[in-house]
């Protein structure tokens, strides 16, 4: 909050971004067109994904960062195959100041495959951190769904050095799994670094049921304040399904939620 004379009003305390696989359809088309609208939305922190173009679409890094720079936005962080040419990958996200590279997706048949994932996610942090930069896995509804009584996320964070490893909760399949965003935030303290923010439509046993920020039923004003006292810095619109509207139109209106 902050005070301007007797009036106090509610302002965001961090920029917020956006995951750029919200707009999969139109991105890929004219990534410097739909970054620009991206930018007038009011995002100042972009999370990519990689496409058949890269995680820099058809750009070199230098040239998506220069790109980046003149909206008045940073990249901050891209989900990535972990599994091929990982060493490049990390160099070019060091070359321009990015702070992540994440894994999108890890699931595995058995809690021996958990430990073996988080082995290698280990491994990857290692590679990140020789480039000055950070490693994150980012979880679906699969590892808060318990698997032979253990849930897999607990493997996750057991299994990996904090020193190598943070983790972007997507809170929405956290919810989707039926657990509690807040209480696993605050079960690991500093581990959750990244989250991503999208609602769930009420109502549905459906797994894919994204909906536009503030119409679902996730209680983010609850939500936000606690896990950002349990460490979370970044803020990450994303949204997969849109019914009714268009995904920039839904972008926009995500933005105009994330502001207030």
């Amino acid at each position: 909050a902050c005070s301007s004379g007797s009036k106090t009003e509610m302002v965001a305390t961090k920029p917020f971004g956006l995951q750029l696989y919200s707009l999969r359809d139109d991105f890929p088309k004219d990534p410097k067109g739909v970054l620009a609208k991206v930018a007038s939305y009011g995002y100042k922190q972009v999370e990519s994904f990689e496409g058949p173009q890269g995680m820099f679409w058809g750009m070199t890094n230098k040239e998506f960062k220069a790109y980046m720079d003149e909206l008045g936005m940073e990249i901050i962080a891209s989900h990535c195959d972990i599994d091929n040419d990982f060493e490049r990958k990390a160099a070019e996200a060091a070359e321009i100041g990015m702070k992540y590279l994440i894994c999108p997706w890890r699931s595995q048949e058995s809690l021996d495959g958990y430990k073996q994932a988080a082995a290698d996610f280990n491994a990857k942090g290692e590679i990140c951190k020789s480039n000055g930069i950070r490693f994150a896995y980012h979880n679906h509804a699969y590892s808060f769904t318990e698997l032979d009584g253990v849930y897999p996320q607990d493997i996750f964070m057991n299994e990996t050095d904090p020193s190598l490893v943070d983790f972007e909760m997507d809170m929405y399949w956290v919810v989707t799994g039926g657990e509690d965003p807040v209480a696993w935030c605050q079960k690991y303290p500093g581990r959750f670094k990244l989250g991503h923010v999208k609602d769930r439509i009420a109502g549905t046993d459906e797994a894919e049921a994204t909906c536009t920020l503030g119409t679902g039923m996730i209680d983010y004003p609850t939500i936000v304040p606690a896990v950002k006292k349990a460490g979370m810095e970044f803020f990450i619109v994303e949204q997969e399904r849109y019914d009714g509207t268009t995904p920039l139109k839904s972008a926009e209106a995500d933005a105009t939620y994330m502001s207030k």
